[in-house]
């Protein structure tokens, strides 16, 4: 019998709106399904047409057997449990670069205590360390006090949204298909998301003229847009920006007061050799553009790249073009969350200075990293070739990241069911998809798409063994659901 909770001071018709306003369809409702499957196949095994559920639907990769970098793991071990520094047998289990770079951070940390409050921003040695990093990357100079050290990218994201939304006037610009973190925080912090679209015909081109577009638009509507959101490489949709639509990019930023803010965290994610990643700092100060010239914020992670380490919630944003008022503001925000977690700090450095050439941990480090970027590579061609090769498919590259988002021609009566079962008509897809091969997608809806237009999206992190079976469930499927739902 369900319990009654008539009685109780908390419902949904009084909780904050922009909760209910906000919505996460990487973890929704087909990701609730997979999970019921999961148990019902570990409950009744045998139960279900497949014997797993393969989750496509969120950039996880060490919950899909990726393995952890090896010297980034020493590091983090010998920082954790420090008293084994100290025991002549380390020297046998760790190399010798893990237990110097272990020495050099716990040097950084009062008492070597990685389980103490740090600085709001972050340990400054850490933050040194990245800058040095930065600069390595963009040949240009980066300030270890413009670093805010975060729990994964997400939170500074949300610090960004906390400090330039005032009302529901205010709007924010995000690319359509677009990460759901962007709109969701929109949502919760009382803003309104302004959208452009990327044009899936170019390769999810960013156009200037959609841009100022949409900014018109807005301007129309009475919506003060505050600041433009580029991801790149692209989240769901895998496109590398080219250095002159970067500088297009920022101009647009300059001309028109924007702040530009730069999700970054794919930035060692680029499949193809005809791409390249620039950061929006090394673009604008190629430029000439100073710190008083642009308001720049970019967003880095722990969690993607070759490293994986999302559960580790290690991140950073870099915050140049603010007045010190301003920047005042900003620290407040952080220290409010007192401080973001030590081993994640830990992590944000080794990224940012890997072992180099010399270094004991050099060949194997270089071996891992190159060993999982190119089989990345690998599956997402794979999987490109077997998606474009169903019927009302298309698929664009992936030139970087790591998802495909195809285009979905849905039959009329498939559309029409969706109608009738009240869901979208990519969701109908995905959950048909799912119930028949386990295989678990995001619908496009959930990013946001061209209105008559459906999509999914798909990783391509699962175990490069497992790809061919991905490839053959999906193509099995596909063909008899056309089949179920043609003319």
């Amino acid at each position: 019998m369900a319990s009654d909770y008539s009685a109780t001071p908390i419902t949904m018709d009084n909780i904050n709106p922009k909760v209910l306003k906000c919505e996460y369809a990487v973890r929704g409702e087909i990701v609730s399904i997979a999970q019921t499957l999961q148990q019902n196949l570990k409950d009744n095994p045998g139960s279900h047409p497949f014997d797993e559920i393969l989750y496509c639907n969120i950039g996880n990769p060490q919950s899909l057997a990726q393995q952890p970098i090896t010297f980034f793991r020493e590091v983090l071990a010998l920082c954790d449990h420090p008293s084994i520094l100290d025991k002549s047998e380390t020297q046998g289990l760790f190399s010798a670069d893990a237990i110097e770079r272990a020495f050099q951070i716990l040097e950084q940390i009062p008492g070597r205590a990685t389980g103490a409050y740090s600085h709001s921003q972050g340990i400054k040695g850490l933050r040194d360390t990245i800058a040095s990093g930065m600069k390595a990357r963009d040949g240009f100079p980066a300030d270890p006090n413009d670093l805010f050290l975060t729990d994964g990218a997400s939170p500074a994201v949300h610090m960004m949204m906390q400090l330039l939304i005032r009302s529901e006037n205010d709007g924010i610009l995000c690319p359509i298909p677009q990460y759901p973190l962007y709109s969701a925080s929109i949502a919760l912090h009382g803003g309104t998301l302004v959208p452009y679209y990327l044009d899936e015909q170019t390769g999810w081109g960013l156009e200037i003229s959609e841009l100022e577009h949409q900014l018109k638009t807005a301007k129309s509507k009475g919506i003060d847009v505050r600041a433009l959101v580029v991801i790149n490489p692209g989240n769901p949709t895998g496109q590398v920006l080219g250095e002159a639509n970067q500088r297009e990019i920022v101009e647009f930023c300059k001309k028109e007061g924007l702040v530009l803010l730069a999700d970054e965290v794919y930035q060692e994610n680029v499949y193809v050799p005809d791409k390249k990643f620039h950061s929006f700092k090394k673009i604008s100060r190629s430029m000439g553009y100073g710190e008083t010239d642009i308001s720049l914020v970019s967003f880095q992670s722990v969690s993607k790249g070759f490293y994986g380490e999302c559960g580790k919630r290690g991140g950073y944003m870099e915050v140049t073009g603010f007045s010190p008022e301003v920047r005042e503001q900003i620290y407040k925000l952080a220290s409010v969350n007192l401080c973001s977690n030590i081993s994640g700090q830990i992590l944000a450095s080794l990224i940012m200075s890997p072992p180099k050439v010399g270094d004991e941990s050099y060949e194997s480090f270089s071996a891992e990293k190159e060993a999982i970027l190119s089989s990345l590579a690998r599956r997402a061609k794979t999987l490109e070739d077997a998606l474009n090769s169903l019927e009302g498919v298309t698929c664009n590259r992936a030139e970087g990241a790591m998802y495909l988002f195809p285009c979905i021609n849905l039959p009329d009566k498939a559309i029409k069911a969706a109608e009738e079962a009240k869901t979208a008509p990519d969701a109908f897809y995905a959950k048909h998809l799912l119930n028949a091969t386990g295989i678990v997608v995001v619908p496009g809806s959930g990013f946001r798409q061209v209105p008559g237009t459906w999509h999914f999206r798909c990783t391509i992190l699962p175990q490069e063994e497992k790809i061919p079976a991905i490839v053959s469930r999906l193509t099995e499927f596909h063909k008899k659901f056309m089949d179920e739902f043609r003319g």
